[in-house]
Parts: structure tokens; sequence; C-alpha cells
């Protein structure tokens, strides 16, 4: 290995197979530089780079080529999508009881703006060595989008890990519709369970409200009541409530009650403990601060909406151990790109000099074929109309003005008239 003071004095802008570093830097190095970006912001990974092979680059440099590789990575995504969507192979082997569980986190935008990123967990239930329910083999895939098109995009990774073909399916989450759609469209048949914490948390908002209220609650009110509903159910839960809220009568109170209501037969803890599923969501809880806060959310960051999914798809590759797949189907991605794009470069100068010697060879015809210009005979003069001739009578001399006549040459005038 080159000393840091020998190789680190230069900064490379361009890579012979991202075509972002110079050809000085290895391919191992570039890997790496892009592995480290995507656990820490752009700075820490050039100082932690120069810090471990003594390549220098620029954080210019750095983000550059992590967004480079977040971007090929992005579209090979996104064509594996279409291909199961238009194709619909059958998905290989995976674990016959899994569970999936999905969630969202926020993230600032530049501009003040803070949008949702999506994230879905995915994991294999088993029991542990004491014997209690847990999910193993998580892997996550995060977006930026709309529901409908995260229903879509997620495809790509529960394909993968078989979910279609597993024998039992549960969904853990909380009661957003988002997360309903979801999974419809990848389980319909899935066992629906409303994370415990969750219910927990409405719960406990009521007493809060009751309290304000004026109510006086038990000082284990809210302990014994989780344990009724993990242990019983939600029956007797919730006519306990509607006591409550027809006591105290609050909008508050009202609306929590309603949301507990509605998703009563998602609260059938009991049953679900019985059938060894988990009852809480909190694999894509810990996904949202692993996968999207650890790297998205840092203090002061502030992200172009464009760069959210690249970085997402590297975050996945990182967290869910398949980085070497991830980068060898980028950097292969962008070489097809470059030769595309190398091809349209030349099919455009091809075109451009195509009518360029089109032009030419008009302008070059223009000046060897000077126009001939027709020739026409003289047109006949049309004769002109004859002159009018004065008469005799006509006087030259008359002045051009007339000094009126005096009055009596007037008189004497009319009289020789008469």
């Amino acid at each position: 290995m080159a000393p840091a003071h020998s190789v680190g004095q230069a900064f490379f802008p361009l890579d012979e197979q991202l075509g972002l570093l110079a050809a000085g830097v290895t391919p191992r190095a570039e890997e790496t530089l892009v592995r480290l970006a995507s656990w820490m912001p752009f700075a820490s990974a050039q100082e932690l780079l120069q810090d471990l092979l003594g390549v220098r680059v620029s954080k210019a440099t750095a983000r550059r080529a992590t967004l480079a590789t977040g971007e090929a990575a992005l579209s090979v995504c996104e064509r594996e999508e279409e291909r199961l969507k238009q194709e619909a192979p059958p998905a290989p082997g995976g674990a016959d009881k899994q569970a999936l569980s999905g969630d969202g986190a926020m993230v600032h935008l530049v501009g003040g703006e803070w949008v949702e990123v999506k994230t879905l967990a995915l994991g294999e239930v088993t029991r542990d060595t004491r014997g209690e329910v847990c999910t193993q083999h998580l892997s996550y895939f995060s977006r930026l989008s709309d529901a409908a098109s995260f229903e879509e995009a997620a495809l790509v990774e529960t394909h993968r890990r078989g979910l279609e073909r597993a024998s039992e399916v549960c969904a853990v989450q909380d009661g957003a519709p988002w997360l309903q759609g979801l999974v419809d469209y990848q389980r319909a048949d899935a066992v629906r369970i409303l994370d415990f914490a969750h219910a927990a948390e409405y719960i406990n908002e009521i007493g809060q409200a009751v309290q304000a209220a004026g109510g006086r609650l038990p000082r284990k009110w809210l302990e014994g009541l989780l344990h009724r509903l993990k242990h019983q159910g939600p029956q007797r839960v919730l006519k306990h409530l509607v006591w409550l809220a027809a006591r105290y009568p609050s909008p508050l109170i009202q609306e929590k009650l309603a949301y507990l209501q509605k998703r009563e037969a998602h609260m059938q803890y009991p049953s679900y403990q019985q059938a060894g599923w988990p009852i809480g969501s909190g694999s894509v809880e810990s996904a949202n601060k692993l996968v999207v806060e650890a790297r998205l959310k840092g203090a002061g960051m502030r992200w172009e909406r464009q760069h959210v999914n690249p970085m997402l798809v590297l975050r996945n590759a990182v967290c869910n151990r398949r980085w070497h797949e991830t980068w060898a189907a980028a950097v292969t991605q962008r070489q097809v790109l470059r030769v595309s794009r190398r091809q349209a470069d030349s099919q455009q100068r091809l075109t451009r000099a195509f009518w360029t010697l089109v032009f030419c060879g008009a302008r070059l015809s223009r000046l060897t074929h000077p126009p001939v210009v027709a020739t026409q005979p003289p047109a006949a003069a049309s004769p002109q109309p004859p002159v009018r001739r004065l008469g005799a009578g006509y006087s030259w001399r008359q002045p051009f003005l007339r000094r009126p006549a005096s009055p009596s040459a007037r008189a004497g005038e009319a009289g020789a008239k008469k």
C-alpha cells in the first residue's frame, strides 16, 4: 500500500469503471469509497478512505461517485420490477413462515419540505432458544414514493425472499390505510395484526384524556388494561373504554376509541401468540432508524428529492448484506449506459455530418452552376395618345394675374351689351 503522502496529493475526477474517478484510483478504492459513503457523510467517507488506503479524493467526488452508483443500482431495481410485473415468474423458495411490517420515516429535503420514506421489513418467524417468538434474517426495502408505486416496487424484495410461496404470512403494523393496501398487493391472505405497542398508545391517550376531564383512574389502570388485552383479547377492554367515553364525553376520546373499535379484528392477541406470531412491529421501527435515519437524517442534512432513492438503494444493499451483488450490478449498468450514450452521441454526430454535407453540396452546386436568366424579347412600345393642339385663339401672353375692371368700365361694358 502506498503511503498517504505519495498518492494523496491529487484529486481524481473520473474512473474507468464508473467514469467518476481517475484511472489512478483502483476499483477496490472506488468501491470502498462508495461503501463508506453509504454508511456515513461524504466528508467522513473521504477522510476515512485516505486513512485506510492512502487515497485522497474531494468531498464532491465522493458524493458524485456515491450518487451515480445509487442511480445505476436504482435503474437495475426498476428494470427488475418491470420484468416481474410482465413475466410473473415463480418466486424462489423461502421460509415457510414469514412476517412483513411496513412503516414510514420523515426525511428533510432542500427547501425545508419533509417527506415520508416508506420501509418494508421482511423476516422469518421462528422461536429462539428460550422458546419465545422472534423474527430473524431480516431484510429491508425503502423508497420515497406514493403508496401505489411502493407496493409495486417492493415486489423486487418480496419476490427475492419467496414471500408468495410461504405457507403462512403475518403482517404486523399500525393501522395506516396505505399499509393495508401494501398487504393486499403482496399477500392478501396474510394474518393482519395491529402492533401491540400502537394499540397501547391509543389506550394510554384515552386514559390521559379522561384524567384531563376530571376522571380518576387507578394507579395501575393502564398496566391492568394492557395485560387483559394481551391475554384475554379486546372485547372487555373496548367495553370498558366505551363506558369511559360515555361518562367523560370528549372528541379526542371518541376519535381514539373509534380507531380501536375499527381494528378489533386485528387485536386478537391471545390467538396470535398461540399460533406463534409476533405481536409487535419492532423490526420495522428499528429499520427506520437503521436504514433511513442513520444516514439520511443526520444533523443539518438536506437532500435533493432525486437523490433520496439512490441513497436508499445503497442503504438497503449494506443493511441486507447484499453489497457485492448490488455493486456488481451497478458497475455493469453504468457500462451499459456508457455504451448506449456513446452510440447515441455517435449517431448524433453522423446525422449532423450528413446534413452538413447536404448543405455544403447544395451551396457548391449553386456556386458552380449559376442560374441562367431567361431573355425575353423587348415589349412593343405602346402607342402614345396624340397631343392635343391648342386652339389658334389661345394667347401665350395672357397675364398670370388679371386686374379687376373699374366700376365705370363695368358699367360701360354692360351698356354695350345691351
